[in-house]
């Protein structure tokens, strides 16, 4: 019976611990750290056809409630470089041959990068996780949907 009442008091305070020192991922978390952004994530996005003075109709992107609430916080996200130009990098779902570019995917599996350190030289396809400030593109059809701003390289396998 002591056995029973003990384990009634200690599991409840172990895993009360264990949830404060626990990381946080999308979704609310009261903690500083890093949100661990997804591609299926970013893929819950609907779009919705509307004129555009120069475009005429385009598809205007709605990105969903969960990513709206990280907009401008410290997030985590993986996934292969690819080169833009000479100073620009964009983050992918895929590697080049299946990206966006080729036309194999949507606009909402490539992030633009902003590096912390503009010096950075990575190379086509390398595989990165990347940690910055989140930005969300809802207005301006000649930008990236998703951003990361102010990223460094926190793991390059």
């Amino acid at each position: 019976m002591r056995r029973v009442l003990i384990m009634f008091i200690l599991v409840p305070f172990l895993f009360s611990f264990s949830a404060k020192e626990s990381k946080s991922f999308v979704g609310g978390s009261q903690n500083t750290s890093p949100d661990t952004l997804s591609w299926t994530l970013l893929g819950r996005i609907k779009f919705v056809t509307k004129p555009d003075k120069i475009y005429g109709q385009i598809e205007w992107p709605q990105v969903n409630q969960q990513l709206k609430a990280t907009q401008g916080k410290q997030i985590v996200m993986s996934g292969f470089i690819i080169p833009i130009d000479n100073e620009s990098y964009a983050l992918s779902k895929s590697v080049f041959a299946s990206c966006f570019f080729c036309g194999k995917a949507g606009p909402e599996t490539i992030m633009g990068i902003k590096f912390r350190d503009p010096s950075i030289r990575l190379k086509t396809d390398t595989y990165v996780s990347l940690k910055g400030k989140f930005r969300y593109n809802e207005k301006n059809v000649d930008d990236w949907i998703y951003h990361i701003e102010d990223a460094v390289i926190i793991d390059r396998p």
